[in-house]
């Protein structure tokens, strides 16, 4: 079982990875290019001499700017650049995956093809959606908040948002409702930490475009991979378990 598991989230994986990184190349990574040319501007352009690195993730979704000195390394543009980022996405989407595996396993929920999509938008839900109500996408060149309480507040309202998914589940009660309900407003309740109040080039059009396309793709991403999880899963399971030479059936 185990093992079946283990396979199924490399394979949804990288289906989803795969999936994710062609919309980024669409609708994400161009945002991300024109946005950066309004980076440390203040309201004003400012073209960079070299490319910045910045990689929006549906782990929350969130997009860092990396400041670069002369000897700072990184990908250069074009094809290095998108296989860094393809391999990256691939790997974010097997670290979920197996989050999945193990939640399956831990609360005895299954993982079918039947059920997939329900894990798709659970996941999406916990962290993409309720995350980005308190800290939408931030674009390179847009002012952020502290970088660990950021990672505090996300992480209470992704788990908050997961652990009650996870109640209504596996208990039909209505206070296990009211409980989960709970467990999801409040971290929205506490206010999110907020970003200064500086000004920044990046048009508000284009911040509108960028957290638009990073929810869409967030969408995408775990539908894709709770659909392909549920697809594998389904598919191991129904082949014949492998037995020792000379064993009775």
């Amino acid at each position: 079982m185990f093992r079946n598991l283990f396979f199924a989230a490399l394979v949804a994986a990288l289906c989803a990875g795969l999936a994710t990184s062609a919309f980024q190349a669409w609708r994400v990574t161009p945002l991300i290019f024109a946005a950066e040319s309004f980076e440390g501007s203040g309201g004003e352009a400012h073209v960079h001499a070299e490319g910045t690195a910045a990689h929006e993730h549906d782990d929350a979704a969130a997009v860092s700017a990396h400041e670069h000195g002369d000897d700072e390394w990184m990908p250069q543009d074009g094809l290095e650049r998108t296989a860094f980022t393809v391999f990256s996405n691939i790997l974010m989407a097997a670290g979920y995956a197996l989050i999945i595996g193990a939640v399956s396993v831990l609360f005895n929920l299954p993982v079918t093809f039947a059920n997939g999509l329900l894990w798709g938008v659970g996941g999406f839900a916990a962290f993409t959606l309720a995350p980005a109500l308190g800290l939408p996408p931030g674009m390179p060149g847009m002012p952020v908040a502290d970088t660990l309480a950021r990672q505090i507040w996300w992480f209470s309202a992704a788990i908050g948002t997961g652990a009650a998914l996870v109640l209504v589940a596996k208990v039909r009660a209505p206070w296990a409702l009211a409980v989960a309900v709970a467990l999801i407003l409040l971290p929205q309740l506490i206010a999110a930490p907020q970003a200064p109040d500086d000004p920044t080039g990046v048009p508000p059009r284009m911040t509108a475009e960028f957290v638009s396309a990073v929810l869409y793709n967030g969408a995408l991403f775990w539908v894709v991979l709770g659909l392909a999880f549920g697809w594998m899963a389904d598919f191991l399971a129904a082949r014949p378990a492998p037995q020792l030479n000379g064993a009775k059936a």
